[in-house]
């Protein structure tokens, strides 16, 4: 698992920088029902969509995040907007928002118990008629076909507890109903021969152990491949919303 204190500094640049946050704002506002007024953005990281997010006129945001190398330079993006918090423990009161984000949080954690539990959270905070647009099959939207694909095919995969079927699951249980569905592209984040050996380095498979042999023979694979800098295709993430019941 990579430690998201230490990666703040290279977040945004790894990771498609403003192009991509500009396509995630703009899906996720696109899933907002008319009239929303504040928004909660979970796991807010950088800050970078955060701030696209709070950009939009009459929506006031708020970002939390749980690394404080994260939520400082999200701090700086929206000044006086972001908070320190765990998302299995939201620092708010309950039906405090209009609607609540979790872009690329739920892949993260560590199984269905603990992703109950966030979209739990984040049930909480909503006010009645309110959604939760959160994004779904982050890691299957990496596999684009490519031949880095190829290389990699056969590796250890953790059961991923944002796949699609069991958010909803998660989200039915706390009396949340699917209310739309928007995608994106990840502009910047194709993977490249070259930058997949650092990627499996540094831990970004988190079924692999990035000093270990698995890891090793991954990467052995990579250099053979063509064009070792030219990066892959884009992947498209998924993002689905789920509605509070107003009574």
């Amino acid at each position: 698992m990579l430690d998201y204190g230490k990666e703040a500094v290279r977040y945004d640049a790894s990771r498609g920088g403003e192009p991509r946050a500009e396509a995630a704002a703009a899906a996720v506002l696109s899933l907002l029902p008319a009239g929303t007024g504040s928004l909660l953005d979970v796991a807010c990281g950088t800050g970078l969509v955060t701030r696209r997010l709070a950009a939009r006129p009459g929506l006031r945001v708020t970002g939390v995040d749980a690394a404080p190398g994260m939520a400082r330079m999200a701090a700086e993006r929206v000044p006086g907007a972001v908070v320190l918090g765990d998302s299995r423990r939201l620092p708010f009161p309950d039906a405090a928002f209009d609607a609540v984000s979790a872009v690329w949080l739920l892949h993260l954690l560590s199984g269905p118990d603990e992703a109950v539990a966030v979209v739990g959270e984040c049930a909480r905070v909503l006010r009645p008629g309110g959604v939760l647009v959160t994004t779904v099959d982050k890691a299957a939207s990496h596999n684009v076909g490519s031949d880095i694909d190829e290389a990699l095919a056969g590796r250890p995969v953790r059961r991923p507890a944002d796949a699609a079927a069991h958010v909803a699951r998660y989200a039915a249980a706390h009396g949340l109903a699917r209310a739309g569905e928007a995608r994106f592209v990840g502009h910047g984040q194709g993977r490249s021969p070259r930058s997949t050996v650092e990627d499996l380095g540094r831990g970004w498979f988190t079924s692999i152990p990035p000093d270990g042999p698995l890891a090793r023979r991954y990467a052995a694979r990579l250099p053979e491949l063509p064009d070792q800098e030219v990066r892959r295709p884009d992947p498209r993430f998924t993002l689905h919303a789920f509605r509070k019941p107003t009574a």
